[in-house]
């Protein structure tokens, strides 16, 4: 296995755990203002998963599918911790949810940057498509960070400075 097939199949496992939880994340905000965003989202993350897909097959780089479980049965995993409730969705649910999205992207831009780099030695990379990518990625975290910074405030809408700061 060469070195490029193990960092694209790392790239491929953390876009099936993205894409999970990006699957999970619109589900659990049908019903508020953040459903269209995420739905948006989803699909876009799902059309990156593809065409990291395509860009391994052209390089005919084997899909390890060990891996590929591994990362799906860690995003299910990762559903299993605290929120501020018993049971049940919160704010602080969506806030953690839009931060783990986030790390994908960013993870998700440096991959893109990686194949910009490559395809100028290799023409089974599609550059225009990378370059595509790259600008997607790149609105996706800002649109994500604007959702993210509303998350926040509806976590946390009644913080206060601890005494002694913020007062002149």
């Amino acid at each position: 296995m060469t070195t490029l097939s193990i960092y694209l199949n790392d790239h491929l496992a953390g876009a099936i755990a993205g894409t999970e939880l990006a699957k999970r994340a619109a589900k659990n905000n049908r019903e508020t203002d953040f459903a269209e965003f995420l739905s948006q989202l989803r699909d876009e993350i799902d059309s990156d998963r593809r065409s990291l897909e395509r860009i391994m097959e052209a390089l005919q780089i084997k899909r390890n599918f060990p891996k590929d479980a591994a990362a799906w049965l860690s995003e299910k995993v990762g559903r299993l911790k605290l929120n501020g409730q018993i049971a049940g969705y919160s704010n602080l649910s969506r806030l953690v949810e839009l931060e783990g999205l986030a790390l994908g992207i960013n993870g998700k831009q440096c991959l893109w940057k990686t194949l910009k780099e490559l395809s100028g030695d290799d023409d089974r990379i599609d550059s225009a498509e990378v370059d595509r990518l790259i600008e997607r990625a790149l609105s996706q975290a800002i649109t994500l960070e604007e959702e993210r910074t509303r998350a926040i405030r509806q976590t946390f809408p009644h913080r206060q400075a601890p005494e002694g700061v913020g007062a002149g």
